[in-house]
């Protein structure tokens, strides 16, 4: 009768996957909490030390970081973190994202099935709390939620590209960088929830106006990250 391989080998890889997402959550968060300011280079040794790991599990959180938006790898000069938005940018992503989101509350409206408007039914009452502490741990959980309940619309309207492209926007996390109104958690609940309504009706051009309006609402909610000084080192566009 054949050996069956030591059970402990099989769960190293679990270990290393732990780990890496460790990584990835620690180097994520001095990112988000400014520690390592926008537009630095990132010196891999010296966080391989601060976190007593190898330089190999930073490297691959870097790349996710990279995936993310939040970092940039330049040909041999290696990562920096990227920029803030400036008031440019941030215009022209909201004015993207009420074409792109607008059009996937829509869709959802119409395409999502019986079981798709549960779910998103059941994402929007999840109420979405700030947690205490202090920096980005504390509303991680709040940037989590949001992020899963504009994905789920994404992903039952029915169009793969347009999942993907909003996706790729990373603005909840580009945003929640710039500056997190801690206010505006309760408005975001009421206004995830007429999304949801709208949406659970079947009703397209309601779903669309909701989400347009959640949208103009978060915009509104952000903008006074640009009446606060720049941080050293990172101008923003004045524009």
């Amino acid at each position: 009768m054949a050996q069956q391989e030591p059970r402990e080998g099989r769960l190293r890889p679990a270990r290393r996957l732990t780990l890496a997402e460790d990584v990835y959550e620690s180097i994520k968060t001095l990112v988000m909490d400014h520690i390592l300011p926008p537009g630095e280079r990132v010196n891999i040794d010296a966080l391989a030390r601060e976190l007593d790991v190898s330089p190999t599990p930073v490297r691959e959180a870097l790349a996710r970081l990279e995936a993310d938006g939040l970092v940039r790898k330049r040909p041999l000069s290696g990562y920096t973190t990227t920029p803030l938005l400036s008031r440019t940018e941030f215009d022209d992503l909201f004015d993207v994202r009420q074409l792109l989101e607008g059009a996937t509350a829509g869709r959802a409206a119409t395409h999502a099935s019986a079981e798709a408007r549960q779910r998103i039914s059941a994402e929007a009452a999840a109420s979405i709390d700030v947690e205490a502490g202090d920096g980005y741990r504390r509303h991680a959980a709040f940037t989590a939620l949001d992020a899963k309940f504009h994905d789920l619309i994404a992903e039952v309207s029915g169009s793969p590209l347009l999942r993907d492209t909003i996706t790729r926007l990373h603005s909840h996390l580009h945003l929640h960088r710039l500056y997190f109104p801690v206010a505006g958690a309760p408005d975001t609940n009421t206004e995830h929830q007429r999304i949801a309504a709208a949406i659970v009706a079947g009703d397209a051009a309601a779903a669309t106006e909701a989400m347009r309006a959640h949208l103009c609402a978060a915009r509104e909610r952000h903008l006074p990250a640009f009446d606060q000084p720049p941080t050293p080192g990172t101008p923003r566009d004045s524009a």
